[in-house]
């Protein structure tokens, strides 16, 4: 049986996203989107700190050399750089991005087993209901190759212990479907998709995930308030509840990788009487380990 979730930090992000687990400094990064803003959490010491990027910072992967991210925001694909004495980040342009209109930035990116950073784009206003996202593979050659498009909203990338199955989700309420590819860890191609889940048939929509060590997908369910286990064949195999209504992603942390953490949304312009905590990150433990992070491989 897993515990209720912890509070980790009361961090009110506009949409809380892409947390990363440092192994090396026992320490969490996530990002605000909206706020452009790249957060860390010290578990030793429960001291937090924020840095302030250039654009909206969507998700973020840490450098082949541990110093440094590699980051979606607005316009394309960065390097950045915290430094311990200013507020600011470095932004250093890795690949630029043609979307295919305005108002469109990077969402939900991390990277495969073997290091290859994937990243889709959306339209910002979901209301637009607009499949113009697509998913992208940073490759160094040659920048950004569009692998899929005709997405709204793309989300809940993740990959098999042993690498060779990729998960992808589209939270947009017009589609609410997590696919399944088979992969390619050679060329880094994914082939075969087919429908994984239904989220039409579970509570909320579905948006970030994470993998663990037994090879089952977790991914939020937001507007439920909850975090689903999947089997590999797609199979419901638990939910677990947090405080607020919309959980956005999650990984997993801690000494031995054991907790896993969510990040949420914190909506604007409604009444969060019953939800005071929205926008912070949480921590729950499921009984079950998750996998280190892959860097990015320059």
């Amino acid at each position: 049986m897993s515990s209720p979730a912890e509070l980790v930090l009361d961090a009110r992000c506009g949409t809380g996203e892409s947390p990363l687990w440092s192994p090396a400094e026992q320490a969490l990064y996530w990002v605000d989107i909206p706020a452009g803003r790249l957060h860390r959490w010290d578990a030793a010491s429960g001291q937090s700190r924020h840095w302030q990027a250039p654009e909206m910072l969507a998700c973020v992967a840490r450098t082949a050399d541990g110093q440094g991210f590699i980051a979606g925001m607005e316009t394309g694909l960065f390097r950045l750089d915290a430094q311990a004495d200013t507020d600011a980040l470095s932004a250093t342009p890795i690949a630029a991005v043609q979307h295919g209109r305005r108002g469109m930035r990077f969402n939900d990116g991390r990277c495969d087993r073997q290091g290859r950073l994937w990243a889709g784009t959306m339209v910002m206003d979901m209301s637009a209901n607009l499949p113009l996202g697509q998913l992208y593979r940073c490759d160094q050659a040659r920048g950004l190759l569009p692998v899929l498009r005709g997405l709204t909203v793309p989300n809940g990338l993740g990959f098999s212990p042993d690498g060779r199955t990729m998960y992808l989700s589209d939270s947009h309420p017009s589609v609410q479907a997590i696919w399944a590819f088979d992969y390619d860890t050679d060329t880094g191609t994914p082939h075969n998709r087919r429908l994984f889940v239904d989220m039409r048939d579970h509570p909320g929509r579905p948006d970030g995930a994470a993998v663990d060590a037994e090879g089952c997908y977790w991914i939020c369910g937001n507007d439920a308030g909850l975090v689903h286990r999947f089997t590999p064949a797609g199979r419901l195999d638990r939910s677990l509840a947090v405080p607020v209504k919309k959980p956005a992603m999650c990984a997993f942390g801690g000494p031995g990788l054991d907790t896993l953490y969510v990040t949420s949304i914190r909506p604007e312009g409604i009444d969060l009487s019953d939800q005071p905590l929205a926008g912070g990150v949480f921590a729950l433990h499921p009984g079950v380990s998750g996998l280190p992070e892959p860097h990015y491989q320059e």
